[in-house]
């Protein structure tokens, strides 16, 4: 519910704060007093529009901020939406609106700038606005399926439906790609041989690449390694013409170094150094004659090998840039093959699941049209029976349900329909206003008290169905009399007990049933016009309901305290019911 509203120079408002109670809030006042400006001002930071018209003669800006206490059953609406910007804060939340007479206008969730559209989403699940020149929830179409569902009851019927219809979705989908793969099977089926027999045929083996490439080094310098390696052996174990090898001067070394330790114990630490040295050389003398030895000069395996390093880059190069992913590639062209090679056989299989899921949808299908048509009835006759309340006595109400035959449909009661979502309905309210007209779509009716009646009758029975937590009606008593005015109370402070209402009105036998009672007046103070509110209890109330009625006098005040005594015996009478 609404539970704050402050405006800031907007239009002849200057500052205004407002607390508002749960139940009915009526706001009466003089014309022109400001009454329709402060609804103005609440639907401009539910998203409306507005322009720079709109800001307080000799301001930059007008400011509109506005609070809600959420329940419940809206938290759960907005949470999707608020929670994927970041902005959903649990039991509260704010709009503002700033209006700027220079520069773009800013709007605000919870503190933090947003776009208008998810401002007007946001607003659109608080609060509906039913006046004169306002958009009205029940004008859009697609809104008239989901409030009859919701006045049948049978959300665990539809649910049971979309999650057949999801299943069905998905079959779709996966038929579809079946198709477009069985189209082209044949080539994809040689295509995908041909790739397995390429990569299997080449028999990779992990870390060969790198094996081959240390193998291609020492073929590819052959000559060199085996001049360096004979040259080291010579110097290490072979010596030369003019001198000896390093182990034969070492192996000296080793004998003097023996002989010194004999005499000075001391020394044995080198001897046994020099021992070790020269058993290390001869080691790598042995191991060099070994490498010697292996070294080949051999180009027709050089050869070999660049051919094979050639096969595994052409490889890699192709399927992934390594030999990892040519497996993978390999694993999932062999799976795809199989798939491939068996697609008639699947898309047996799929069709024949979605033959049997697509019976289940016309069984669920059948059960809901039935329901929507036993709801349209109730839902007629009530929202008749209260424009008959109303004084629109010559208007009738006429839930239109269609279908669309589809040959590709669900086989419904004899029928093949197409479908969706929803089911196989399509569901638009239709109005007579007058007899002879004939019925048609909402949109077209006739503006003004009209329209606001015929909103709160299908306000009024649909409130169970209709989950915005705010409801407020601009002037709904346009062109009715006091003797209707009862009963348009009576109306919407029924409607009161589900949805916090607000409303603008001109009558006091309507005004008698507020909860909540606003006076809107305009005083001039320094050459300005400014609105105020002042919320009306006791004596003050009767004066005002008393103004209303007449004159203030004796005899309207009596008449007013009357009313109220009416309305204080009807609403306990209810109260002690319920």
């Amino acid at each position: 519910m609404l539970s704050e509203l402050r405006i800031q120079d907007f239009a002849i408002i200057e500052d205004l704060q407002l607390q508002f109670k749960p139940g009915l809030t009526v706001f009466t006042g003089e014309t022109g007093a400001g009454k329709s400006i402060i609804l103005d001002a609440l639907s401009a930071v539910l998203g409306g529009r507005v322009d720079a018209n709109d800001i307080r003669r000799e301001s930059d800006k007008a400011i509109i901020e506005a609070t809600f206490l959420l329940d419940e059953p809206t938290q759960t609406a907005l949470r999707p939406i608020l929670e994927a910007e970041g902005l959903f804060e649990g039991g509260q939340l704010t709009l503002a609106r700033e209006i700027r007479a220079a520069g773009r206008n800013v709007a605000r969730v919870n503190g933090r700038s947003v776009n208008l559209t998810l401002q007007a989403e946001v607003g659109a699940l608080l609060a509906d606005i039913h006046g004169q020149s306002e958009h009205l929830s029940l004008l859009r179409v697609q809104h008239h399926l989901e409030l009859l569902d919701r006045f049948a009851h049978h959300d665990a019927l539809l649910a049971q439906y979309r999650a057949a219809y999801r299943q069905w979705s998905a079959l779709q989908a996966e038929l579809e790609d079946l198709r477009k793969t069985q189209q082209f099977a044949r080539e994809r089926t040689d295509m995908l041989t041909y790739q397995i027999q390429e990569i299997e045929s080449a028999h990779l083996k992990a870390g060969e690449e790198e094996e081959l490439r240390q193998e291609r080094t020492r073929l590819a310098n052959a000559e060199t390694l085996y001049e360096l390696s004979q040259q080291a052996l010579a110097l290490l174990d072979e010596g030369g013409t003019d001198s000896l090898p390093v182990t034969d001067l070492l192996g000296q070394a080793v004998q003097s170094l023996a002989e010194l330790s004999r005499i000075d114990p001391q020394m044995a630490s080198l001897n046994e150094r020099a021992e070790s040295a020269l058993n290390t050389l001869a080691d790598i003398a042995y191991e060099l004659r070994s490498y010697l030895e292996s070294i080949e000069f051999n180009p027709k395996r050089l050869d070999q090998i660049e051919d094979r390093l050639n096969t595994i880059g052409f490889l890699k190069r192709k399927y992934g840039g390594s030999l990892e992913a040519v497996k993978d590639y390999l694993d999932k062209s062999k799976v795809e093959l199989t798939k491939v090679e068996n697609i008639d056989e699947q898309i047996s299989q799929v069709e024949h699941k979605i033959v049997q899921i697509k019976q289940e949808l016309a069984d669920y299908a059948a059960r809901i049209s039935r329901e929507r048509i036993e709801a349209a009835e109730k839902l007629t006759t009530g929202i008749e029976q209260q424009l008959d309340k109303l004084q629109m006595t010559k208007a009738h109400f006429q839930v239109d349900i269609r279908q669309q035959p589809d040959p590709n449909g669900l086989m419904v009661d004899g029928k093949t329909l197409a479908f969706d979502a929803n089911g196989v309905d399509k569901v638009e309210f239709l109005i007579e206003t007058n007899v002879g007209e004939g019925f048609k779509p909402l949109v077209k009716i006739a503006s003004g008290g009209e329209t606001s009646r015929l909103m709160l009758a299908l306000k009024s029975v649909l409130a169970e169905a209709d989950q915005i937590p705010t409801l407020i009606f601009d002037e709904i008593d346009q062109g009715i009399g006091g003797r209707v005015g009862m009963t348009v109370g009576e109306m919407l402070w029924h409607l009161a007990r589900e949805h916090q209402v607000m409303c603008v009105t001109h009558l006091p036998q309507l005004a008698a049933f507020g909860d909540q009672h606003l006076h809107v007046s305009k005083q001039e103070q320094g050459g300005r016009t400014t609105t105020h509110v002042q919320e009306l209890r006791g004596d003050e109330r009767v004066k005002e309901l008393a103004a209303m009625l007449g004159s203030l006098s004796e005899s309207t005040k009596q008449s007013a305290e009357e009313l109220l005594l009416t309305v204080a015996d009807f609403t306990g009478k209810i109260k002690s019911v319920g």
